[in-house]
Order: structure tokens, then C-alpha cells, then sequence
């Protein structure tokens, strides 16, 4: 889509603030308004949007996108979101480690298991850690109590914890995100803590600089929308 406004702005209203293209409000993809009550978050989404130049690149608004999902899919959905999300204490990347070489697992030690012992003292859920890559049952009343702390986030945060977990392949570690257990860069840092590894070992194809770049920018722009609902 080309751009096909002028002007950007942010407007308050009765139900809090909108973004307008040209003094016209700004519309999630399912046409539902866009008003949100943070101002600083609808600034932010304010300025991708007055940031495109000829085409609109919805790729280059992750804010704009992820508070679209919060309006338009997490409602109606929720349930489904929840249980997704929930899902990843059952095969958390955090929980998987390697027998070998002994420096990777020394690493995986010294990065993951903080983050597993800050989850059992947080949220009382105590996960079990193994070795290999084959999935192994987590127990139930630990997936339970994680499940619960999702299930009680509102719209805005569950949409920055969904994006969070799926980027990072833990909801131990997106959680540690969301709570600022640690920066973006750490969370980035842990999740590819394996493959670092081996492009120490190995070195790194243009592919892999390119995917890993723009993961890392996904997670730095998850963190800044969890950081901008908050307020």
C-alpha cells in the first residue's frame, strides 16, 4: 500500500488516545479504532506510521501491529492465546540442556538456571531440567500455576507476551522479559545461546546474520511495547 496521508498526529479523546492520519482516526487491520488510554504508546505508534515513506510497511511498525493484535485478536480468541502461550512451560527452551560439549552446558547452566530459579521463587513454579532434546513431561502443578499468570494478563500485555514466547522459544524467559528480569539484549542473548555457540564454532552465513538481526529487532520492540502499556 502506498501512503496515502500527509499528517500525523495523536488526538485525545473521551475513550483515551488515537493516532490520526490526516485528521482521520487510525483503524486496527479489522477496522476496529484504535484507541488505547497510554498517550506515550499511541506516540510511538504515531511516529511508525509518519516514518513510511512511498509504500506502507507494516513490518516496520511492530508496536502498531502487536497493539492491533491486542484490539483484534486477543479478545476473541483469549481462550485459545492463553492455552498457546501456556503451552511452552512443557517443552521450555530453558529446561533442555546438552551433556556435551562441556563448555555449551556450563553456558546453558550459567544463563538458564537463574532464570528457572527466579520462575520457582516468582510464580512458585519449580520446572524440571533434562538432558537430550526429547520432550519429557513437566510437572503439572508447575505448568499450572504458569498458565494461571498468563491467563491473568490483560489484552495489551498477553499480545506482548505471545510475541515474546514464540521470539524466544520460552515463556520462562518471555516472562523474565515482560517483568524486567532482564533487558532485551539478555533475553535475545539466552534464547540463542545454543546457536551462538556454534557460530563460535562454526561461523555465520549471511542467512543466519540476517534471521538472527531481525529477531533480535523483534524482541527489542516487544520489550519497548510491554514497557510502553505498563505506564
Amino acid at each position: 500500500m502506498k501512503r496515502f496521508y500527509k499528517e500525523v498526529s495523536v488526538a485525545r479523546t473521551d475513550a483515551g488516545h488515537e493516532v490520526r492520519l490526516d485528521g482521520r482516526p487510525l483503524r486496527t487491520p479489522a477496522k476496529a479504532p484504535l484507541v488505547l488510554p497510554q498517550a506515550g504508546l499511541m506516540q510511538v505508534i504515531a511516529e511508525e506510521w509518519d516514518a513510511q515513506l512511498e509504500n506502507i510497511k507494516p513490518a516496520d511498525m511492530p508496536v502498531t501491529q502487536l497493539a492491533s493484535t491486542a484490539i483484534d485478536r486477543i479478545p476473541a480468541q483469549r481462550a485459545e492465546i492463553v492455552r498457546a502461550v501456556a503451552a511452552y512451560a512443557e517443552t521450555d527452551l530453558l529446561c533442555y540442556r546438552a551433556d556435551h560439549p562441556a563448555e555449551l552446558a556450563e553456558r546453558q547452566e550459567r544463563v538458564w538456571q537463574p532464570l528457572l530459579d527466579w520462575a520457582a521463587v516468582r510464580y512458585g513454579a519449580q520446572l524440571e531440567v533434562h538432558t537430550g532434546i526429547m520432550p519429557k513431561p513437566q510437572p503439572a502443578e508447575a505448568c499450572a500455576l504458569l498458565a494461571r499468570v498468563v491467563e491473568e494478563l490483560d489484552d495489551m500485555m498477553l499480545a506482548g507476551l505471545q510475541n515474546a514466547t514464540s521470539a524466544l522459544g520460552s515463556l520462562v524467559l518471555a516472562l523474565a522479559l515482560m517483568e524486567g528480569r532482564v533487558s532485551a539484549e539478555e533475553a535475545y542473548a539466552a534464547a540463542q545461546l545454543d546457536e551462538t555457540f556454534q557460530i563460535e564454532q562454526w561461523g555465520e552465513d549471511a542467512e543466519a546474520t540476517a534471521r538472527r538481526a531481525a529477531l533480535k529487532a523483534d524482541i527489542l520492540a516487544t520489550r519497548r511495547f510491554l514497557d510502553l502499556v505498563k505506564v
